[in-house]
């Protein structure tokens, strides 16, 4: 104002100031909301601040935090890859969008996020923990796979087998590695068991096209043909 004293101008900072007290209200209500739990509301508020302040990392990142507590995890990771794009150096949004897909149980996608925490700061604790759990699992289901389409399928078998001890707690890798063992069994013959594990995985997810069709050529070598 002081540089172009016309009234317009006056109209344009009094608008733009009561909006900015406004935001900041909004703003004060949000992070309220999020230390009482109520994400849903926070969502609801950091999304008519994020409207006018587009470029603002921390706000993203705190509703990142939000839709994680909501279970809306890809809503997180796009609010995550903008914060790592807006705020440079940002370890910290690379290493959350590299455990959400790692908890997701996309490995490769998990590996590729954390190998960009680690081109910022090599010494990241965190980051480097993580990289080499999601290495070392992500080797070993690549080796099984290259198992499975040479025809070793007992080789297979063991390799998803150390899959399950590498990553206990994540139960999506343990579901896929046991709905890669069922295939192992039942090109391998060995109907009885892949019947049983099969309907193991099925039990856990009983749309799963895969563990549906080995369970049936299973069934087949049985003469199980109703079932």
């Amino acid at each position: 104002l002081k540089s172009n004293p016309s009234n317009n101008e006056e109209k344009e900072a009094q608008a733009q100031l009561t909006k900015s007290d406004e935001l900041q209200r909004l703003h004060s209500q949000a992070l309220s909301a999020y230390q009482q739990e109520d994400y849903e509301a926070a969502i609801s508020l950091l999304d008519e601040i994020l409207a006018v302040c587009v470029w603002d990392a921390e706000l993203r990142e705190l509703r990142a935090e939000c839709y994680i507590k909501e279970g809306e995890p890809s809503k997180a990771i796009s609010d995550l890859k903008a914060a790592a794009k807006l705020k440079n150096d940002n370890t910290e949004a690379f290493y959350k969008i590299s455990r959400i897909y790692y908890q997701l149980g996309d490995h490769e996608l998990s590996l590729s996020e954390v190998r960009e925490c680690l081109k910022l700061d090599q010494d990241h604790k965190q980051c480097f923990s993580l990289y080499k759990q999601v290495k070392k699992l992500n080797k070993q289901i690549e080796s099984a796979e290259e198992f499975i389409r040479e025809g070793r399928y007992e080789d297979a078998i063991s390799k998803y087998e150390s899959v399950m001890k590498t990553e206990p707690e994540v139960t999506v890798y343990s579901t896929r590695a046991k709905e890669r063992i069922c295939h192992c069994l039942s090109k391998n013959q060995q109907a009885t068991e892949a019947i049983k594990l099969c309907t193991e995985v099925l039990q856990l997810e009983p749309t799963n096209v895969n563990a549906l069709k080995d369970r049936a050529e299973a069934y087949l070598l049985e003469d199980m043909y109703e079932e």
